[in-house]
């Protein structure tokens, strides 16, 4: 028997892979308007027309003492998802980074005979690289965002596509500053340093405290200076805002949305590890790049990495062009001390400026999310061919 239409399922397990699911999602509507979309995401996957059968929120943690206190949860989640698999048969997983959960979740696939694309590579080239072993053996191609990852999977033998980063393809922001800044809160001439905690829970809680450390410190110095806090769409905002007010601290912004337009207006910014750096450097932020984490994922994880940076624009770069504050050294004193050089040397920030701007040059082309949907359409049988599942 055949079904007249294509399904495919995508797992994402974190705010920026909810992002790029439902950049995916849109293209291939575009390409296939009669298209079956189901998975595990969030609120922007749900808005691409994704049906979900799992919140992505429930899942999103980092390390190890993290996933423990998260794994009913974690398990809950994997077999909702193998249901999914066995009861609707999908024509093909795209799990999106997230490796963990999502190469167990290949498995399972592929014990059914349901083909993988994986679109955003793990960071296997950083850390675990014999990972890449079991990604050859379940996974039919690697769509990746960075052209470093294609020459590390050509090397290993894994089929591979560069498609680039959706970054490149942003339009370009014509939003009115001043206006944004009157929405905001912020007084027309005053210097705003931008906070990013994280989008997860467990990053804002070990982060915002020391972001509001450093803030207090700068004040001290710099008592006009405004601070702003960009709120991903899946950020618990309560948690952040919680926070903020047991500081005491005031003029401390807290905004949705804009993002990363509100970056324009901003000196100089904390962020913590991950794409929101890459946001950053799209608009040339000069930063620098934060982390904590519990100490054993911590003690771990030092053991297993293989790279001399950990911030996005510092690998693609080669190079150190941002400060990375990892765990005891990200401390609110070593923070200030980083923004605070940004905000006294003009000439130093214009230098981190011009390097962030190469960065984003080597991103790609425009047409990610459309070369990434077509090479998933590859991999789809033809409409009105697909086989179901007997009984």
């Amino acid at each position: 028997m055949t079904r007249p239409v294509r399904r495919v399922m995508i797992s994402v397990g974190e705010a920026s892979g909810d992002r790029l699911g439902a950049g995916l999602a849109a293209a291939l509507r575009q390409r296939d308007p009669a298209i079956e979309l189901v998975g595990m995401g969030g609120p922007q996957m749900r808005d691409a027309g994704v049906r979900l059968v799992q919140d992505s929120a429930e899942v999103s943690v980092v390390g190890i003492w993290e996933v423990l206190a998260r794994l009913p949860q974690i398990r809950r989640a994997m077999h909702r998802l193998e249901r999914v698999l066995e009861d609707e048969r999908p024509d093909l997983l795209v799990p999106i980074d997230f490796p963990d959960f999502n190469l167990r979740l290949a498995a399972r696939a592929g014990r059914s005979n349901i083909g993988v694309v994986y679109f955003v590579s793990p960071q296997v080239w950083a850390w675990r690289p014999r990972r890449v072993h079991q990604i050859r053996r379940l996974v039919r191609e690697m769509l990746v965002l960075f052209d470093f990852e294609r020459e590390f999977y050509r090397n290993a033998d894994v089929p591979v596509t560069w498609v680039g980063h959706p970054l490149a393809e942003a339009p370009p922001d014509t939003s009115d500053l001043a206006d944004l800044r009157r929405r905001i809160g912020l007084q027309p001439d005053s210097t705003a340093v931008a906070l990013l905690p994280g989008s997860r829970a467990s990053e804002i809680k070990r982060h915002m405290p020391v972001l509001l450390g450093a803030a207090a410190l700068l004040r001290r110095e710099r008592p006009a200076l405004e601070f702003l806090v960009p709120l991903a769409p899946s950020a618990p905002g309560c948690v952040v805002r919680d926070t903020i007010r047991d500081s005491g601290l005031e003029r401390i912004h807290v905004h949705a949305g804009d993002f990363p337009g509100v970056l324009r207006f901003c000196t100089a910014g904390a962020v913590a590890s991950g794409t929101a750096s890459l946001d950053a450097a799209m608009v040339g932020l000069p930063m620098v790049v934060i982390y904590r984490m519990s100490p054993i994922t911590y003690w771990i994880g030092k053991r297993l990495i293989q790279v001399d940076h950990i911030a996005m624009p510092n690998l693609i770069a080669g190079k150190g062009i941002v400060p990375e504050l990892l765990q005891d050294e990200c401390n609110a004193a070593r923070i200030a001390a980083e923004l605070d050089r940004y905000l006294g040397d003009p000439s130093h920030a214009e230098s981190v400026r011009n390097a962030l701007q190469a960065v984003s040059r080597k991103l790609g082309d425009p047409g990610v999310y459309a070369r990434a949907a077509e090479r998933v359409l590859a991999h789809l049988p033809r409409p009105g061919t697909v086989a179901t599942p007997a009984g």
